[in-house]
């Protein structure tokens, strides 16, 4: 049996019907080991470097009881806490796919957290299922996402899980009644809400910190072209107009939402339209700032060549499609890249560190905004900007340089905590 070519629900199944409980690949005495021989067909693929597997510390992996859903945490790197990210519910149609995006994302994390100043590591939450399949039943969401928090509580907080794509604020809450090992909560419950409008605001800071590098001044005045309008790109638009912003065009593939923003904002600033999925369009729009808040792998060699705008900051994530070809690509046609890794940390950066409590208005969110801190986002934009003209590398690449010199700082009260977590697990078994 080829087991990369399953589903994560046959994956699934298969480990049910044999009886295996929590299962992991670590990385252990410099060698990778596997809990169960049925995990070494995993191993032998984490070897391929098409895999995406960097020295990840440890993935875990688990079996719904009753549902056909494949449940996993992805241990990157913990030198600078313990991992944290968030969990996405996604249709997979075979487990190369899905380790592959456990894999890729929860390195992000680490580099996203890392050059956000945090004291957290890198971890991603995967919870895989069968393409097609929906789960619009309050009560078996319920029982996936109980299901994946009684997973958190026996990893023991090696990994603290958090909101992404295909799981909501209620899907967290499922997650909390059963660990402790949880950000993103309700806030009904003292959970951090939602951190759009700080995402937006961090897009923000970074176009003027990527304008004033190329010397085009401020952006009073310039023209942004918007691709997504919702959680983000809504208050992105109200953001940059506060900013000085003369002429935003925007995009979106909702009729419903287009309409709603055409009301929010001035006529003759805001020009909106709705696009067809696949339609890259408003990358060919004549503008100062392109902000891509849709889709990732947007940036590719079929888009770059439209795009006319001089710096390109946004929130989507994986903005590029291939970080080495396409960031080239960007710095070829003299267009200034700002790494979405580094723009949109404002997600993590809101839930990361709940339990110390909120002020209003909170430092702790404020800083990332100004210039006076080290790991500001003003700050850090400046320093992969100057790092790119210094080394003569794209922006992605001293991005990726900086986060990983971070990362090797070891958290300054706990260091090496989740790796002794993560051996004592692979120990008990």
């Amino acid at each position: 049996m080829d087991v990369l070519s399953l589903n994560p629900a046959r994956f699934a199944k298969t480990l049910r019907d044999d009886g295996v409980g929590l299962a992991w690949v670590a990385h252990l005495n410099g060698h990778l080991q596997v809990s169960h021989a049925a995990l070494d067909p995993l191993k032998q693929y984490f070897g391929e470097a098409i895999s995406g597997y960097a020295s990840h510390e440890a993935i875990f992996l688990r079996a719904h009881a009753e549902h056909d859903v494949l449940m996993a945490a992805f241990v990157h790197d913990t030198t600078r806490g313990q991992g944290a990210g968030g969990t996405r519910l996604w249709g997979y149609e075979d487990m190369r796919g899905f380790l592959r995006d456990g894999l890729r994302l929860s390195q992000g994390m680490t580099r996203k957290n890392s050059l956000a100043g945090l004291w957290w590591g890198g971890g991603k939450g995967v919870i895989g299922y069968e393409v097609g399949v929906r789960f619009d039943d309050r009560t078996v969401r319920d029982s996936i996402f109980n299901a994946y928090g009684a997973m958190m509580t026996e990893l023991r907080g090696c990994y603290v899980t958090a909101e992404d794509v295909g799981a909501f604020t209620r899907d967290i809450g499922a997650i909390h009644q059963t660990t402790r090992f949880v950000t993103c909560i309700p806030q009904e419950i003292g959970g951090s809400g939602d951190p759009s409008p700080h995402t937006a605001r961090g897009v923000v800071a970074a176009a003027q910190a990527a304008l004033e590098h190329r010397k085009m001044g401020t952006l009073a005045g310039k023209t942004v072209a918007v691709q997504g309008i919702g959680n983000v790109g809504g208050p992105l638009v109200k953001y940059f107009f506060e900013a000085g912003v003369a002429k935003i065009i925007a995009s979106d593939v909702s009729a419903e939402l287009v309409e709603k923003r055409r009301k929010e904002f001035p006529a003759d600033k805001f020009e909106v339209r709705v696009t067809p999925r696949g339609d890259q369009s408003v990358l060919a729009e004549q503008c100062d700032i392109f902000a891509p808040c849709a889709l990732g792998a947007i940036l590719n060699p079929a888009t770059i060549p439209l795009i006319k705008a001089k710096v390109v900051c946004g929130a989507a994530n994986n903005q590029l499609d291939d970080s080495n070809r396409d960031g080239a690509a960007l710095q070829a046609r003299n267009i200034t890249y700002v790494p979405d890794f580094l723009v949109n940390r404002m997600g993590i950066v809101n839930c990361a560190n709940e339990q110390y409590g909120y002020a209003t208005p909170d430092p702790a969110i404020e800083r990332h905004f100004t210039k006076g801190w080290d790991y500001s986002i003003p700050r850090m934009t400046r320093e992969v900007l100057d790092r790119t003209d210094r080394d003569g590398v794209h922006p992605a690449a001293a991005a990726v340089a900086l986060a990983d010199e971070l990362a090797r700082a070891p958290h300054p009260i706990f260091p090496e905590r989740s790796r002794q977590i993560i051996a004592s697990l692979t120990r008990s078994g």
